[in-house]
């Protein structure tokens, strides 16, 4: 073989090496260039995986806050509305008991309107309601008026609805007056007596009695009026109606 050739072949033969090593490069490269592709997919795989389990947990738990914001309003919902409940029940209360002390107060004004109170008559000190007060001095104004068919009423239907009352030993001896003064000397005499037998010691007794010597002066029974008038004297010798007896007797002799 000649030298040329040999160096041709050698020359060949170097370009054959050098053509294999630049392929099973090329080889090797693209063997990583694809891992690394791998690896990367791989990689991206992972991370749109765990993005997606991200996704859906804070899904989930979005959705389990959603429930637990509508569990909670539906909580403060039903507290306003026990809220509101209790208000109103509050204010029944409230007005029950508004009611009830204005109702208190009424009964309670109403018994010290009726309470009896301390009262002095005639000189006679005693307790007495506001209602027998009230109707005696109305029928002692209608008297007093003039009035005496009506006052006669009044004192009449006074003793008969208070028969006990303080103003009784008072009511009887108006009454007794009103009747003189219509001529009713029978039963004028009757309630004068009626009127010392329950209160002697009456400041009217006195001329209680001389108004039964009246009665019977009208009546004409002369002698009944002069032992009227000797008892008045006798029972109430310093009384201004002792005088006038003392007179009216010595016309009677």
């Amino acid at each position: 073989m000649s030298t040329r050739r040999f160096r041709w072949h050698a020359a060949a033969l170097a370009a054959l090496a050098l053509c294999g090593a630049s392929a099973q490069a090329a080889l090797f490269e693209d063997g990583e260039a694809r891992k690394a592709i791998l690896d990367l997919r791989q990689r991206v795989e992972t991370i749109r995986t765990q993005a997606e389990a991200n996704n859906q947990r804070l899904a989930d738990e979005n959705g389990q806050l959603r429930r637990s914001l509508v569990e909670l309003q539906q909580q403060i919902d039903g507290l306003r509305g026990e809220i509101a409940r209790q208000t109103g029940k509050n204010e029944e209360l409230q007005r029950a008991l508004a009611e009830t002390q204005q109702r208190q107060a009424d009964i309670t004004t109403k018994l010290q309107e009726n309470a009896p109170t301390q009262v002095n008559v005639d000189g006679r000190e005693f307790t007495a309601d506001p209602r027998e007060k009230t109707e005696f001095e109305a029928a002692l104004g209608v008297f007093r008026s003039g009035q005496f068919a009506q006052a006669q009423t009044a004192f009449a239907e006074f003793v008969k609805r208070y028969p006990s009352s303080g103003y009784s030993p008072s009511a009887l001896f108006w009454l007794g007056n009103a009747q003189y003064a219509t001529r009713n000397y029978t039963e004028a005499i009757a309630n004068f007596r009626s009127m010392l037998s329950v209160a002697p010691s009456h400041a009217k007794a006195p001329e209680a009695v001389l108004s039964i010597a009246n009665c019977q002066i009208e009546l004409k029974d002369t002698r009944a009026a002069r032992r009227t008038l000797e008892d008045l004297i006798k029972a109430y010798p310093q009384s201004e109606a002792a005088q006038a007896g003392r007179e009216r007797l010595a016309r009677l002799r």
